[in-house]
């Protein structure tokens, strides 16, 4: 079957509960034995009223109807403890299985979170997740349960009439040929309808996520189109999955009804030979009547339960899927550990690609020492903050290598390069908490003091006072209601705090009006003192005193050289330069 592997897979996540399994099977037993004993006494019960001679034995009959209250009362509180069992084993097997997803996030390479939906990935770790829990706690509640009460009744069927029995296992197949072909079919039907569901889940976070953008551009009637089309989509897949899964129920219900006639049938023939081979009382036929609903109702939960699993199936394959994507490079066992950091990076006949027939960073060769500011800058798409990606390992070079300190960053651990480094983007990324929590992610231990020195040194003090709790003001995702250059002063303050070894600014400053940005090149020219700085820049005339600026063009460093001596050469920088400022 299509979803053998991925059974397999689940199976073994929930080995690691096999105790609880081990229990939960026997609690099973014990439910289907009470529920089993119960129509044995009721057909005690019956005889005593049917023996025919005439007053009935009131004290036995007593004892049967207390042996019932007791049996039932047993089988409910183990059928209750086997339900707390199974949700444990459950939801404990969708917490493994989603921090693995989680985890596995976490190592994967940019390249891949690059490539793929946002939203996708999301509905893979909470929608898939939540509906193969639910499918998977169907299973555990009555999968079990039910094959065990097929083998007990069939068991005690045939205790009382083999030829009854007989008729009721001939007519078995037919409702277990019925289940299967419907839940053969209805896998394929789930798997696309959990599809169609992570591609609404991605257009749904990409439009709120960029709802200024929508409505500044008018495109809320395009927006609505185009999920009204999914949303169509969805829905018509969810109907016909859940309409070709719908027809188990009813199809099985019809044969088992048919197998129940057959009992009553026979069940009244051999009544009515009693006394001769094969006879039975009256109350034995009640006990047969019950046995045969018990047999057959199993056959409606299971058929019931098989297609939800293959839906249950269907999300987690998805989400072994995204667990099975190969992870980013491992780091080799003796990876060094930098310490004491200097700043020395070297890059060496370096080149890369996002796509492996179009290149763009080709010959690539820089040798920055230790405390000096370095500069890159050239057109949009040139390959400067490729660069930068590839100092941080985001993505590992093709050719060549990069050394830090003199070390092949590819022999580095990642968690102390990247610790090396302090990074402000042009794009900002805060997380939803206090104001404080967002500047301390660097250094966890700050004090109150600290962070407001470095608060202070990146100019945002001013700003964190206004707010209704200044450090303690509680931001949602990306600043929430903060301005894009209050959200970039805090990312500023964050590099005021830690203090690394090495800076990378990738247009730091660019959302940040004019009189605060001259006071924080101020205090960024403070902070480089004597640390290896990386400035990425299209403004030309904030960069003019870097100790070398590299010009590049697509993919390579056509110029290299101070301000002063780029101008001179009236090259491309120079044309860049005087670009900026023609027509003012």
């Amino acid at each position: 079957m299509k979803n053998k592997g991925t059974l397999g897979k689940v199976l073994r996540y929930i080995g690691r509960y096999t105790p609880l399994m081990i229990l939960s099977m026997l609690l099973a037993l014990l439910t289907v034995a009470g529920a089993l004993y119960i129509p044995i006494i009721i057909g005690k019960a019956i005889d005593l009223f049917t023996a025919g001679k005439g007053a009935v034995d009131l004290g036995a009959l007593t004892s049967l109807l207390i042996q019932t209250g007791i049996a039932a009362g047993a089988t409910a509180l183990l059928q209750w403890l086997m339900g707390v069992i199974n949700n444990r084993i459950a939801f404990d097997v969708v917490r493994d299985i989603r921090n693995d997803a989680f985890r596995h996030i976490e190592e994967l390479p940019l390249s891949y979170l690059d490539t793929k939906s946002t939203g996708d990935i999301v509905s893979r770790v909470i929608s898939d997740a939540d509906q193969f829990a639910d499918g998977l706690l169907l299973g555990f509640s009555q999968l079990f349960t039910g094959v065990v009460t097929i083998l007990g009744t069939l068991v005690f069927m045939l205790m009382l009439d083999p030829w009854i029995t007989l008729a009721v296992v001939v007519l078995t197949p037919v409702s277990l040929l019925v289940a299967r072909f419907i839940s053969t079919r209805t896998y394929s039907m789930f798997k696309l309808r959990t599809e169609t569901l992570g591609e609404q889940t991605a257009l749904i976070d990409e439009i709120i996520g960029n709802e200024k953008a929508v409505k500044a551009f008018c495109r809320e009637d395009e927006s609505i189109e185009k999920f009204d089309e999914i949303n169509s989509r969805l829905e018509k897949c969810s109907l016909r999955a859940t309409f070709f899964s719908s027809l188990t129920n009813p199809s099985t219900r019809f044969v088992n009804s048919m197998v129940y006639a057959a009992v009553a049938l026979f069940g009244a023939i051999a009544v009515i030979n009693r006394g001769t081979a094969g006879g039975i009382t009256v109350g034995e036929l009640s006990c047969f009547l019950s046995y045969a609903n018990q047999y057959t109702k199993p056959f409606n939960e299971i058929s019931g339960v098989v297609t939800e699993l293959q839906n249950a199936l269907a999300c987690a394959a998805r989400l072994f899927e995204l667990i099975e994507e190969p992870a980013q490079t491992p780091e080799p066992a003796d990876a060094h550990v930098l310490t004491d950091v200097r700043g020395d990076i070297k890059a060496e006949n370096v080149s890369f690609s996002y796509v492996p027939d179009k290149k763009l960073i080709e010959g690539f060769n820089i040798d920055i020492k230790q405390g000096q500011k370095t500069a890159i800058v050239g057109p949009t798409g040139c390959g400067k903050t490729t660069f930068i990606n590839l100092l941080m390992r985001f993505y590992d070079v093709t050719g060549g290598t990069i050394y830090a300190d003199g070390h092949d960053i590819r022999t580095v651990t990642r968690r102390s390069l990247r610790s090396s480094y302090g990074m402000v983007l042009q794009e900002t990324r805060l997380i939803s908490g206090t104001i404080r929590e967002n500047i301390v992610m660097g250094k966890p231990d700050a004090t109150d003091e600290e962070v407001t020195a470095a608060a202070k040194a990146s100019h945002a003090h001013s700003f964190i006072k206004r707010l209704p709790n200044g450090y303690d003001t509680v931001i949602g995702e990306d600043g929430g209601s903060l301005s894009q250059g209050q959200r970039q002063l805090l990312c500023i303050t964050r590099i005021m705090l830690c203090r690394p070894p090495m800076l990378i600014l990738d247009e730091a400053t660019s959302s940040i009006d004019t009189r605060t940005e001259l006071k924080i090149q101020d205090a960024f020219a403070k902070l480089m003192q004597g640390r290896t700085s990386f400035i990425v820049a299209h403004r030309l005339s904030t960069i003019r005193d870097a100790d070398v600026i590299l010009v590049m063009n697509a993919g390579s460093i056509v110029e290299q050289g101070t301000h002063d001596e780029l101008l001179k050469r009236g090259g491309f920088y120079a044309k860049l330069y005087n670009s900026q400022f023609e027509g003012n």
